[in-house]
């Protein structure tokens, strides 16, 4: 029904989000045994501020007009831009999220040799995660501007 590209943008979309949570979690069990402080630090760190971040990240862009039509209008461009629809674009997406991923891994050995907790960055990915997500959501909801859906529907 849609256009290739546009099946190709949303599941690049679906797959980013699939991938960082992935990243996420890895780091979260990789912290556990490194990360100084009891149980109740690292679920603070790991598990309680990253989550309120990353509602926080998803729901504002989806419930603010002004910041809902501004990331969908991001979202659309980057559709118009081949985001998601080349080998190239792929491989950059994918590089972006491995160079957060070594950054996090970076901040747990840090701390974990230092013993200093300097900022959370599981808050800060998990946030990223958040606008992920709500770029998902918007992928869905662009189809259903008329404008766009003539534009990435299949003429038959």
């Amino acid at each position: 029904m849609y256009t290739r590209a546009w099946r190709n943008f949303k599941r690049m979309q679906d797959l980013t989000v699939a991938l960082a949570s992935l990243i996420y979690a890895g780091a979260g069990v990789h912290a556990v045994g490194r990360l100084p402080g009891g149980a109740s630090t690292l679920m603070h760190w790991i598990l309680l501020w990253p989550a309120i971040f990353l509602m926080v990240s998803l729901v504002a862009p989806l419930a603010v007009p002004v910041l809902r039509r501004g990331l969908a209008k991001y979202v659309w461009m980057s559709f118009q831009a081949g985001f998601g629809q080349t080998p190239g674009s792929i491989i950059t997406g994918l590089c972006l999220l491995l160079g957060a991923a070594l950054f996090i891994y970076w901040q747990i050995t840090t701390v974990s040799a230092t013993g200093v907790y300097r900022a959370n960055v599981f808050s800060a990915y998990a946030a990223g995660i958040g606008i992920l997500a709500a770029q998902a959501v918007l992928v869905r909801a662009l189809e259903r501007i008329p404008d766009v859906r003539k534009l990435i529907v299949e003429r038959t």
